[in-house]
């Protein structure tokens, strides 16, 4: 089947529409949009999109995004070591910080145990996070993946392996809509799902 557009059109097309929420019409609005701009603009952003990738990494301690070997939150020595917020990815970070009530440090997992996608515990940063309640004295770890079948399944599963340990595992209150996201969640509703945490039985 031949295609309406030139093959440089089309590339553009496809690749845009590998990117996640991103659909074959919202692929093309974009790739249209990207063609009436300037080429100044154009360059501006392909600039933009190569300079992060060449400066941005993961910070070595909690995997939160960062341009240096440990990032800013990691670094602030004014949070609190003991409580640690588990995520599943960094935006999510980004999404509790509005809220001004969390003041401990973070972990992020790069994702949620998901058998239907082939994502399994050991796709997961858990064991990195185990060797940080080992060696950084953490008290409590607050289980804030995302309100949903994926997120609930990883949060047992982290109580089932952090419970012996002896460190009080807790969850985020019921405030969030369940199969939500907690990066469009308004920030009220996080702090009240963080003010009321509850603690998460392994069984």
């Amino acid at each position: 089947m031949r295609t309406a557009y030139t093959s440089a059109v089309q590339t553009l097309i496809d690749e845009l529409g590998r990117l996640p929420g991103i659909g074959p019409k919202s692929a093309q609005r974009i790739a249209f949009h990207l063609l009436k701009l300037p080429s100044h603009e154009t360059t501006q952003l392909a600039a933009a999109i190569t300079e992060a990738k060449a400066r941005v990494k993961f910070c070595q301690r909690c995997f939160n995004i960062s341009e240096q070997d440990e990032c800013e939150l990691c670094s602030d020595h004014r949070r609190d070591p003991t409580l640690l917020c588990v995520v599943e990815e960094p935006r999510d970070i980004m999404a509790l910080e509005k809220t001004r009530e969390f003041r401990g440090r973070y972990h992020v997992l790069g994702g949620a145990i998901s058998p239907i996608a082939g994502v399994g515990p050991e796709q997961l940063r858990i064991s990195e996070l185990l060797r940080r309640i080992n060696n950084e004295n953490v008290a409590e770890v607050i289980c804030c993946t995302n309100p949903n079948i994926e997120g609930e399944a990883t949060a047992m599963y982290l109580a089932r392996l952090i419970e012996p340990l002896g460190v009080a595992v807790t969850r985020i209150a019921s405030g969030l809509p369940v199969g939500g996201d907690l990066e469009y969640a308004d920030e009220l509703t996080l702090s009240r799902a963080l003010e009321g945490r509850q603690r998460l039985a392994a069984t």
